[in-house]
């Protein structure tokens, strides 16, 4: 039997999708910074140099996406089709805001990660930046200057801020929820679980929300 068919099962599917997930935003980040260096051509230019590497990491994160986002919808169906009413306050106390809302900020990250990906991967919702056919003085993809003349408009830095927070809402809960599902979730552990991803949920938030906020702040350009 194919072992996601099990409420046990689909958990490990989702922990082990969330934490690719988790380790691939660790990784997004740590490449966006080189904006601060001004180095993000280079770091850009390096990646088109891997077509393999780029392409394969794109199939395992869209794998690794729509695992995670069909198995965790699975089980938020069973879990409100078995919850029975009488329980439904003690259930909601019990619960944190973040857990409670997962399958929402699970949405808005969705709804948000296409706009992304029009906007900085295929670069079609301002064509008149875009790096692909914008070269920098070295004939590189000028993806530091599509970032910045993005981001100094409110609005766009204002989606992605937004979009920031339902992130971290997501990661908060996603983060300590897949490390419980490996059973570290006694007395002993539970509390460093629950404070670590709470912690490096929301170092993550700061470090992409630095980017259109330094921007829009006139702080990078």
């Amino acid at each position: 039997m194919f072992f996601p068919t099990s409420t046990v099962g689909r958990k490990i599917v989702i922990a082990i999708t969330g934490q690719i997930l988790v380790l691939f935003i660790i990784f997004h980040i740590a490449g966006n910074s080189t904006i601060f260096f001004h180095t993000l051509n280079a770091y850009v230019a390096g990646l088109y140099g891997l077509p393999v590497f780029v392409w394969g990491g794109r199939a395992v994160l869209v794998a690794s996406f729509a695992l995670h986002m069909w198995y965790g919808t699975i089980l938020k169906l069973e879990n409100y089709s078995a919850k029975p009413r009488a329980y439904a306050l003690t259930h909601y106390l019990n619960a944190t805001f973040a857990g409670r809302n997962m399958i929402w900020t699970g949405t808005f990250i969705i709804t948000f990660l296409v706009y992304h990906l029009l906007h900085f991967t295929f670069q079609v919702t301002n064509p008149s930046i875009a790096a692909d056919t914008h070269p920098d003085t070295l004939g590189r993809p000028d993806a530091f200057a599509m970032v910045v003349r993005s981001f100094q408009h409110g609005d766009i830095s204002f989606i992605y801020i937004v979009s920031l927070v339902a992130l971290l809402l997501h990661l908060m809960h996603g983060i300590q929820s897949s490390f419980q599902t490996w059973g570290m979730n006694n007395e002993r552990t539970l509390p460093v679980v629950e404070k670590t991803g709470t912690i490096a949920a929301i170092i993550l938030f700061l470090g992409y929300a630095a980017i259109p906020i330094t921007i829009v702040a006139g702080l990078l350009k």
